[in-house]
């Protein structure tokens, strides 16, 4: 059975123009090629406290739906949050996989150099 990273990592890689590289000590995914790739998600497995989560960008005001309705697994990340990124556990359980392919999708969209 795949880890919970493992599911994540496939959702990022079947997009287009994604490329996985260690970030910050993580495993971190970028959209585009070369100097133009932009992070659009990274994985937080040591940042702050024992849970196991990642952050993506996301679409105004999807922070604060998300983080509101549902604390318990999604919250503002450090660094990024200020800029609308979400974070979301992945030790939460159950993982609502489709809204994390959702997320993931969104982000991919929003960094994309297109």
């Amino acid at each position: 059975m795949p880890t919970p990273v493992d599911r994540l990592r496939a959702l990022c890689l079947a997009l287009p123009e994604t490329a996985e590289r260690v970030g910050h000590g993580e495993p971190t995914w970028f959209a585009g090629a070369g100097r133009r790739a932009r992070v659009f998600v990274m994985l937080a497995d040591h940042h702050h406290d024992e849970r196991l989560a990642f952050w993506c960008a996301a679409p105004d005001g999807v922070q604060a739906e998300l983080t509101g309705r549902d604390p318990q697994r999604y919250f503002r990340p450090p660094y990024v949050g200020h800029r609308g990124w979400v974070g979301v556990y992945l030790d939460a359980v159950p993982v609502d996989w489709e809204r994390v392919e959702d997320l993931v999708a969104d982000a991919h969209a929003l960094v994309s150099p297109g």
